[in-house]
């Protein structure tokens, strides 16, 4: 069985509204025909020459992916530009692209959300909520009793899918914490709005030298304990595309859904220098 493009994207489209998409993401259809049947969907958060072969492997129709391929935007898709490589593949295996980015990250089952239930986060909330909704961006809410950072690390661990860079902590392993915020993805512009709505850690991805110091020497300076933890982000956001496709499967029934499991993460290996032991 099949259904039209049109119709799945009317499904995308209820599911994760396009208007709460930031007004700078890009979200929707990115290559296809509106009228072209749809069998199969490769969910995906990242669209690479990778998961287009695996998509042609496996006969998708459509890849459902988290990242807009065009969020910069590009000035030609030449085959040796990499987008251009890349969106050409696509067309010639007549393989529709569609991205759910912001407006998937701002819903009530969105990515944060997602991370925030597996943590047990109690009372959770959106970081950056959107008008009088439980919409919006990022997460923060209650564990049930305190834990040590070394053990929420570890927790964050076996939640998300291993990654060379793993999870890094800037903070005190043995320090206990309760109150914890987050956002999947690169979520560095909210470290402020985490310390200043009493977060006493902060997840997220992406997290930037200057930026993470001047943040932690504002908490010492406030004489609060903050602490940071920075997680990979296409790990943080890929454990949110079975909830995706949970979803999509009981709106659309006549699809088969699939999530790709090549890790687009961009790093393969870590090397770390042992510290001298005084």
């Amino acid at each position: 069985m099949s259904v039209s493009l049109t119709s799945a994207i009317d499904v995308f489209e209820e599911l994760w509204p396009t208007h709460l998409a930031e007004e700078w993401d890009v979200v929707g259809l990115v290559t296809g025909s509106p009228l072209q049947k749809i069998k199969k969907v490769l969910l995906t958060v990242d669209v690479t020459s990778e998961v287009v072969e695996h998509a042609k492997a496996v006969d998708a129709d459509l890849i459902f992916a988290h990242h807009p391929m065009l969020l910069r935007g590009v000035s030609s898709i030449a085959e040796d530009t990499a987008k251009g490589n890349v969106l050409a593949e696509l067309v010639r295996s007549n393989i529709a692209v569609y991205s759910a980015h912001t407006n998937a990250d701002s819903t009530e089952s969105g990515t944060s959300v997602v991370i925030a239930r597996a943590l047990g986060l109690t009372g959770s909330r959106p970081l950056q909520p959107l008008t009088n909704t439980q919409q919006g961006i990022g997460q923060i809410g209650n564990l049930s009793a305190p834990i040590t950072l070394g053990e929420l690390a570890n927790r964050l661990n076996e939640i998300l899918p291993p990654t060379a860079t793993g999870v890094r902590v800037a903070g005190d392993f043995d320090r206990e914490v309760t109150n914890i915020a987050l956002c999947a993805g690169a979520g560095d512009s909210y470290s402020l709005m985490a310390l200043d709505q009493g977060a006493e850690v902060f997840i997220t991805s992406d997290l930037k030298h200057h930026n993470s110091q001047d943040i932690l020497e504002l908490a010492k300076a406030r004489g609060v304990e903050f602490a940071l933890i920075d997680i990979s982000h296409w790990a943080a956001e890929f454990v949110w595309l079975e909830t995706a496709k949970s979803e999509l499967e009981q709106k659309l029934p006549e699809v088969s859904f699939e999530v790709c499991d090549i890790r687009t993460d961009v790093f393969d290996f870590l090397m770390n220098k042992q510290r001298d032991s005084q």
